[in-house]
């Protein structure tokens, strides 16, 4: 786990969610809070290490919270952070950015 961070902004965010499963693993707390097991069915594909790793990253750098409620068995639930919550806006200009980007058919037809 990387602890001190780059400068330069874009930089810094490619730091902090890195790796293919980071912007979707926020994407799914976006919508509240999760248990690891929610999170693990929500990302098919996703191995329980690299959750864990991403999601103790998350934590390190105030992103996430990670709740545990004193239950039997007892309970785990990850959220987002009014920090992380700001990242709905940059995943919100991402997917609307994708959409323009025409595919593959549709560009080779334009030659």
């Amino acid at each position: 786990m990387q602890n001190e961070l780059p400068e330069c902004g874009v930089a810094r965010f490619l730091v902090l969610l890195e790796g293919p499963w980071a912007t979707l693993i926020v994407r799914e707390l976006l919508h509240g809070p999760l248990r690891f097991g929610q999170l693990r069915e929500a990302l098919p594909g996703i191995s329980p290490h690299t959750l864990t790793s991403r999601l103790r990253q998350f934590e390190a750098h105030a992103l996430v919270t990670r709740t545990v409620y004193a239950e039997v068995p007892p309970r785990v639930e990850y959220e987002l952070t009014p920090l992380g919550q700001q990242l709905r806006t940059v995943l919100d200009a991402m997917a609307e950015w994708a959409l323009t980007v025409p595919a593959v058919a549709d560009r080779e037809g334009a030659l």
